[in-house]
């Protein structure tokens, strides 16, 4: 017996975390890639994680560049952000400045890759420091709204909403894969689908004789 599902093969996706130095990057995408809270950090190094998941029955690949947040490493934002099928805009809660500094980031992730409506998903780190917030929520919502991402509150100590920011991630970029292999399908394939119909059409027509 066939099985009613089309096979579904996995995708590949390029994420990239940006923010200011010191908002929990690192720590963030080791939650979600090994599992485990990294108690402290050297701002100077950038690394990349390769790991699969399943997202709404669909097999992703995702190669996550866990960007530094050091001046040196400005130079470089260009070539990641041109390489990025989809942004993690990580700032603290605890720090007015960092999330000041996501709209930078952000004009540059549209400017780079021509496109508005680029996956974005605004992420508001260390939500278990309440007591030291800075940033209201309903501020960093509303800042999320206009730029038309989704906001979450996560805590890369506590783990909290960390597996939710790289899936609603993933959604976006799947999306917008399907739109765009819908696009080149009917682009390139519209005519042939045409002449497939009207074949059809004729081997299932009925001559009277």
């Amino acid at each position: 017996m066939l099985s009613k599902y089309r096979y579904q093969p996995c995708r590949e996706f390029h994420v990239v975390v940006l923010g200011a130095g010191g908002v929990g990057k690192s720590c963030l995408t080791a939650q979600f890639v090994h599992n485990e809270w990294i108690e402290s950090y050297d701002p100077t190094i950038e690394d990349s994680y390769r790991t699969q998941i399943s997202v709404d029955g669909r097999q992703v690949m995702l190669e996550i560049l866990d960007t530094a947040g050091t001046e040196q490493f400005v130079a470089m934002k260009d070539l990641y952000m041109k390489t990025g099928h989809g942004f993690l805009l990580v700032f603290s809660i605890a720090s007015r400045s960092s999330l000041e500094e996501l709209a930078t980031l952000r004009e540059q992730i549209i400017r780079i890759k021509d496109d508005p409506n680029i996956p974005i998903v605004v992420v508001g780190n260390k939500a278990d420091l309440g007591d030291h917030r800075q940033v209201d929520r309903a501020k960093a919502y509303h800042v999320s709204q206009e730029w038309q991402a989704p906001y979450y509150e996560a805590s890369a100590r506590t783990r909290t909403n960390v597996d939710e920011v790289f899936v609603d991630l993933c959604r976006q970029m799947i999306r917008r894969d399907d739109i765009a292999g819908n696009d080149a399908y009917y682009q390139k394939g519209g005519d042939s689908s045409k002449k497939r119909r009207r074949k059809r059409e004729k081997e299932h027509t009925c001559i009277i004789l």
